[in-house]
């Protein structure tokens, strides 16, 4: 087992398991996923730890137990069609990318999403498609979404996610105010947008989310 293999496993058992997530297949994805390669060399050896990390662009890779928590609450199988706001670095996209069957995920910065790409097609990822745009209007042509997760904390709920999200489906949201926020997931119950379930997963902070659906720059 390398070093990095072994940083995995205990990243898994002392950062995720430890504090209550249990979906065996999140668990297993995080072990494997080299979550080093995604960020500068620079960092490599705080690559495992319990906290976020800089990617450049005044941007971060989020904590890993954050990563699990938001994860696992998409109660992903593996025929999932999955929309991810906020690319960043491509590790959430290549956790996604291993648990569901196709993944759509937008970079609303250029360099970011370049790099992400190069770094998931590198490791064999090719049921990822990335765009560069605004993420708060979602990805209407691909349409509805077995699962939505957003990599930034919104003022609100942005009206066309749970547009797109299929009866039955989940988006999992960071939503508050620019410094602090609160997880949600929204579950999507029938044809009619406003009939949803809404649950607090609990608080937590994330970079803002810029866009016409989101914050202003």
């Amino acid at each position: 087992m390398d070093r990095f293999k072994r940083q995995r496993v205990k990243m898994v058992d002392s950062q995720i398991r430890s504090r209550g997530v249990a979906d065996i297949r999140v668990l297993k994805a995080m072990e494997k996923i080299p979550r080093h390669l995604f960020i500068d060399e620079g960092l490599i050896d705080q690559a495992y730890n319990d906290n976020p990390l800089p990617i450049g662009e005044r941007q971060t890779i989020s904590q890993p137990y954050m990563v699990a928590v938001m994860t696992e609450a998409l109660e992903l199988q593996g025929s999932e069609k999955v929309l991810e706001l906020g690319t960043g670095s491509g590790y959430q996209t290549a956790i996604l990318a291993e648990l569901a069957e196709r993944v759509f995920s937008i970079e609303r910065i250029s360099l970011l999403a370049s790099k992400a790409r190069k770094v998931l097609e590198s490791l064999g990822y090719f049921s990822v498609v990335i765009r560069v745009g605004d993420g708060t209007y979602g990805w209407s042509e691909e349409a509805p979404f077995d699962g939505i997760i957003v990599s930034a904390g919104s003022p609100d709920i942005p009206r066309p996610l749970v547009e797109q999200l299929a009866v039955g489906g989940r988006l999992v949201i960071p939503v508050g105010g620019r410094y602090s926020q609160t997880l949600y997931r929204v579950t999507r119950l029938s044809e009619n947008v406003e009939d949803v379930k809404k649950e607090d997963l609990g608080g937590c902070r994330f970079v803002n989310l810029i866009g016409e659906h989101g914050w202003r720059e």
